[in-house]
């Protein structure tokens, strides 16, 4: 007698459903890794932010300026212009116009040493501290480091210069040294203008770092801009004694090209007298 033969089994439609699973799975897998790491930086992110609002709350004191707390100030739940906002997880994208921020945060350490050291002369008005796109500008006042329509340094002040020159040598940067003078026209024995006087300060200026503090000469550049780049109205003594000045600019890591500074805001009011 011949066994019965079996039917042929069904084929199975549902097969698919096993490879579906499988991707399913793998794709709950990634989006569960990349959840866990951006909750990381935003940790991470949070701490920064955290620090950097404790250090200016600190600095608040010595004089630490508005625009550098904006350029801090954000965190990765604001919409704010901080470094934490533009380079977190999701963070604005970054422009040419934004990527000065970033070297200003740099120099900002510098910054702040330099206004502590320097809080003595700065509340006396012998010179003036702000950072700016291009880097950090020290202004020497004329009234404390020159003597009226001359260029040789006040040597009770070179210890002042001394602090400014030991931050210098720890930085890879570029310095530039601008010489300012107000609108008053100048001619004497030693100088035919403005002009004239403005490169003689900001040369005096650059021996006295490369002589007596033993910095390099090929680290800096001189500019004489005489009055054509004032910080305070010449309408006034008061302003006028602003404006005659030699600015040490601690050039950022860009190199910017130089610039009529946007903010002018003084630490401390200086005396008059030129």
């Amino acid at each position: 007698m011949a066994l019965k033969k079996e039917p042929p089994q069904p084929e199975n439609h549902e097969r698919w459903l096993v490879s579906y699973a499988d991707f399913i799975t793998l794709l709950f897998a990634f989006f569960v890794v990349m959840f866990a790491s951006s909750q990381t930086d935003k940790a991470r992110a949070k701490q920064i932010s955290e620090a950097v609002e404790k250090a200016l709350e600190n600095g608040k004191s010595v004089g630490v300026p508005p625009a550098v707390a904006k350029i801090l100030g954000g965190t990765v739940d604001d919409k704010g212009q901080g470094n934490a906002m533009m380079k977190g997880p999701g963070g604005a994208q970054h422009s040419a116009k934004e990527a000065p921020q970033d070297n200003v945060v740099e120099l900002l350490p510098s910054m702040q040493r330099l206004t502590k050291e320097l809080e003595d002369e700065i509340k006396t008005g012998k010179l003036e501290m702000r950072l700016e796109a291009r880097g950090l500008v020290i202004s020497l006042k004329q009234s404390a480091f020159f003597p009226s329509g001359q260029d040789a340094l006040d040597k009770n002040n070179l210890p002042a210069l001394k602090k400014v020159a030991d931050v210098i040598r720890e930085l890879p940067n570029s310095i530039q040294l601008e010489g300012h003078t107000d609108s008053v026209p100048i001619h004497n024995t030693h100088f035919k203008s403005n002009w004239e006087l403005s490169c003689a300060r900001a040369i005096a200026v650059m021996e006295a770092f490369s002589d007596t503090f033993g910095l390099k000469r090929d680290r800096f550049s001189v500019v004489g801009r005489a009055e054509t780049v004032p910080v305070d109205t010449n309408e006034t003594p008061e302003g006028r004694a602003r404006n005659r000045r030699v600015d040490v600019i601690i050039v950022n890591s860009l190199k910017l090209k130089p610039s009529v500074p946007a903010d002018a805001t003084a630490m401390a009011k200086p005396a008059a007298a030129k």
